[in-house]
């Protein structure tokens, strides 16, 4: 989602004030830095790097912070570096040319609606689309900071979603990328008046787009998935059979803690019916360790769930406590040794069970949309069920599907042989 409010915020700088991007920001006239707040560590990160910047910038470069930090911070980022000349949430990314002449402006509105901004088009990559269709979050995940930074869940309307699709396919790309903090609650809210409908019928129509080949999406709550979204997930060709499905805990009670709204026994009975219906789907999540009041026979849950699933992937991090959200004053903290053993011995079982999968790779063949050059002479993509792949080749691959046999299995991407 940074990566496409980014792209947003360049193709304004690009349109009405004739910025280019550079790849040497010591040549910069303008340093926007994009923020996270999920963890607490890339808030520390943000007053190191913004030391940095300013030591090493031209003189009479502007300093730009942006994001969820932005919105959570405030003017508090101008207090603690005052060399900085504007503070932009993550709400209000549309105003980046605004705030651009305001000096010390602070724009944090998470209450702002963008959902109908006409936003430039600008992409990082021709070969697929990062497409936004909700922004804002109507959950109250006890641990979770971004309704605080992104404000109410508003979707955005379907055919300005399937109008971006297309103009970004009659432009090179082959896949899309559907971006929103709960992408299968779609259509809860708009901000006018627009016929009812929901995430499957969504996807349905942007499936009717000729020349678009692949739809990917992040991420679907699990409470949402219903029968009707996996058979739709399962059925239809041009969505790619891969699923982020974010599990946080495997235990009951530390999901009702975390205000989650499922159960272990959901959370499983939803991997077997896709599992039954798509064999071959590779399914990631992320994992919450040492939850406050998290026990031992908590974690074990999550372990039990880990050894159930065997996840393609797994972000797994230590529960860190964020302002503004009620798990902040939970007690029963967790110590950091025991949070540590704990997060530790769980990354340890994802990568044995992750190697495992990978040696039953070799051999396969898989179609693979090529669009990422590498500098050693490789060219990289991405399975249907996305695995990543590299073969020897050349940007003349870019763009292109091929069929490609597995020769040799790394842990994060594998190497194949082109066939055909």
């Amino acid at each position: 989602m940074n990566e496409r409010d980014t792209e947003h915020m360049l193709a304004e700088l690009k349109e009405k004030e004739n910025y280019i991007a550079t790849d040497d920001f010591k040549s910069a006239d303008l340093i926007l830095i994009n923020t996270c707040s999920v963890r607490e560590k890339p808030v520390a990160k943000l007053f190191s790097e913004l030391g940095i910047f300013n030591k090493k910038k031209k003189e009479g470069a502007k300093i730009g912070v942006c994001g969820c930090t932005a919105s959570h911070l405030g003017r508090e980022i101008i207090k603690r570096a005052p060399y900085v000349s504007f503070v932009l949430g993550a709400r209000n990314i549309s105003k980046i040319t605004e705030v651009l002449h305001k000096p010390k402006a602070v724009e944090i509105d998470i209450n702002y609606d963008e959902s109908e901004f006409a936003f430039k088009d600008f992409r990082s990559s021709k070969y697929k689309a990062y497409i936004n269709i909700s922004i804002g979050c109507d959950k109250s995940c006890t641990f979770c900071i971004v309704p605080k930074t992104r404000g109410d869940e508003i979707s955005i309307p379907m055919n300005l979603i399937v109008d971006e699709a297309s103009r970004a396919v009659s432009l090179g790309a082959k896949e899309i990328f559907l971006l929103g903090q709960n992408v299968n609650n779609y259509a809860r809210r708009f901000s006018g008046n627009h016929e009812k409908t929901n995430f499957t019928k969504l996807l349905q129509n942007l499936s009717k787009i000729d020349g678009l080949e692949r739809i990917r999406f992040t991420s679907p709550h699990p409470f949402h998935m219903d029968d009707e979204f996996i058979q739709e997930f399962a059925k239809n060709p041009k969505i790619c059979k891969s699923m982020h499905m974010p599990l946080q805990s495997g235990s009951t009670k530390v999901l009702q803690d975390m205000k989650r709204g499922y159960t272990k026994e959901w959370f499983l009975n939803r991997v077997q019916k896709l599992r039954e219906m798509v064999p071959d789907v590779s399914i990631s999540t992320d994992i919450i360790v040492a939850f406050a009041g998290e026990s031992e026979k908590d974690f074990e849950d999550t372990i039990d769930v880990m050894n159930q699933v065997k996840f393609e992937q797994v972000f797994s991090f230590k529960y860190s406590p964020r302002p503004q959200t009620e798990a902040e004053f939970f007690p029963d903290v967790i110590d950091s040794d025991t949070a540590s053993a704990r997060l530790t011995r769980l990354q340890e079982l994802h990568i044995k069970q992750l190697d495992e999968k990978n040696a039953s790779k070799l051999g396969n063949i898989y179609e693979v949309y090529f669009e990422e050059l590498y500098n050693d002479g490789f060219v990289s993509g991405r399975s249907d069920n996305n695995i990543v792949i590299k073969v020897k080749g050349s940007e003349e691959l870019l763009g292109e599907f091929k069929d490609v046999k597995i020769i040799s299995i790394g842990r994060t991407v594998l190497t194949g042989e082109i066939i055909k």
